[in-house]
């Protein structure tokens, strides 16, 4: 039975970062992965001379740690930025309509882009504007509250429609009403205690977009940066396809898998909530019944490829988001990877995104079970808004099966009172995006962090 000095179970992002941060300090550890692919939602396939990213694509600039990663793995003379224009849009009445500039999240940082945008109506504009004269609500009396609730307050109804619900949400495949703002977006949160004003305190803090762009991605896709995590670390102390079924930490843990069993003096937890419930729940069934009550959506990616003569749209952007209240669509948002990221398809072609799913259809990837039925749904509804004259010449599903946190209101309330009961076992750690880092930069400081005060409990 081999020993280490910490076992991690997760071979996504944050548990490769562990293992790396472990590794850097000399700390014998073993990793433990399900799947015979290290990685987890990152994942890069390349089809005919396209490169598509299944999951993410981007890593944010204004959370450093991915982009520090990625120098210190030596890929950061290969970052590079989004193609010009940059414009995002929404969907609204079957018209695409250009997030006014300036703005950050949705929320103008200029009240003229916003009066001359057709996003919003007369009303919603200047109800918009009332941010700026609006009382901020007190911290003291700040209790955690939804972003739809949040909106409301600051910017009216119409601004959950057509800014909070299809861009704040969306891109966490969540339900407006129940996500958390203290949790997600705790910044604005911070904008609004110290200026009084959203649009003011974004202003008055350069939050702004900044001038090459707030996201970085690599050629070959976001793959390369857990390819090149995996070859920075000695493949003898990673374990793919290996389950782990059981920990029995009575003295030394045991960690028992489909493989050889191993003793470690720490363990980390690098995986989803419910794997963390099943693996806890024999001996630590508080810990685990507080881990199952963060709830998951499940999402699809649907890669999709296209002559550009059969596009009639102009595809100048990264894409778009449809907001709940446009009916009739399945799809919750869209990116012109090609238009997005240089050289991720051949010359003369197109290569689409469209994501399908999380609150908005949460029974969708079952009631299609089929990927040619639900390829060819995301194909309808993109021909419909963007005038595609064709069949798509190759698509590819990728279905991420309760894979996407949802950090409702009361999230952090949840998390303390996990970190409560991880006191009674200091040397089990849990991180990973159920917790702490939906985003990658996220994952990746949490799982050094955690690597971090591992390292210290058995050095």
């Amino acid at each position: 039975m081999e020993r280490v000095k910490v076992a991690i179970v997760g071979g996504g992002i944050t548990g490769l970062t562990a293992a790396y941060e472990l590794h850097q300090q000399g700390v014998h550890f073993r990793l433990f992965e399900t799947s015979s692919r290290l990685g987890g939602l990152i994942l890069t396939e390349k089809h005919n001379g396209f490169t598509i990213d299944a999951g993410p694509d981007s890593l944010l600039v204004q959370k450093p740690s991915a982009i520090e990663l990625c120098q210190e793995l030596g890929l950061g003379e290969r970052l590079q930025t989004t193609l010009i224009p940059r414009t995002a849009y929404i969907l609204k009445k079957g018209v695409l309509h250009a997030l006014p500039e300036t703005s950050v999240l949705g929320i103008p940082t200029r009240l003229t882009p916003l009066f001359t945008s057709g996003l919003l109506s007369p009303l919603g504009r200047l109800r918009f504007a009332l941010d700026l004269i609006l009382p901020r609500k007190h911290m003291a009396s700040l209790e955690d509250e939804s972003i739809a609730d949040f909106f409301t307050r600051r910017f009216g109804k119409e601004s959950v429609d057509y800014v909070a619900e299809p861009l704040l949400a969306t891109i966490h495949a969540g339900d407006v009403n129940r996500l958390s703002m203290r949790a997600l977006f705790p910044r604005l949160l911070e904008a609004e205690q110290s200026h009084g004003s959203l649009i003011r305190g974004l202003n008055r803090r350069g939050t702004a977009p900044m001038a090459d762009g707030m996201f970085r991605s690599l050629p070959g896709g976001l793959g390369e940066m857990t390819e090149a995590l995996v070859s920075a670390l000695p493949p003898e102390r990673l374990s793919p396809s290996t389950r782990v079924i059981s920990i029995d930490d009575n003295g030394p843990f045991v960690v028992r898998t489909t493989g050889d069993n191993t003793i470690a003096s720490a363990v980390i937890l690098a995986i989803p909530a419910s794997g963390v419930t099943v693996l806890l729940e024999a001996q630590h069934p508080t810990l685990a019944k507080r881990c199952l009550d963060i709830p998951h959506n499940s999402t699809a990616t649907v890669a999709l490829t296209y002559p550009r003569s059969a596009i009639k749209h102009t595809l100048l952007g990264s894409g778009f988001v449809v907001p709940r209240v446009e009916t009739g669509l399945s799809i919750i948002a869209a990116t012109w990877v090609s238009s997005k990221w240089p050289d991720r398809a051949p010359a003369g072609q197109v290569l689409i995104r469209a994501f399908i799913g999380g609150a908005r259809n949460p029974d969708i990837l079952n009631r299609i079970p089929n990927d040619k039925d639900l390829a060819q749904l995301a194909h309808r509804n993109l021909a419909r808004i963007l005038k595609i004259e064709c069949d798509p010449q190759f698509s590819r599903v990728y279905r991420w099966r309760n894979r996407s946190p949802q950090y409702e209101v009361g999230h952090l309330e949840r998390l303390a009172s996990i970190d409560h009961e991880l006191r009674h076992t200091p040397s089990l750690f849990i991180t990973g995006t159920s917790f702490r880092g939906i985003g990658i930069p996220d994952c990746i400081a949490d799982g050094r962090a955690t690597a971090r005060a591992a390292a210290r409990m058995v050095q």
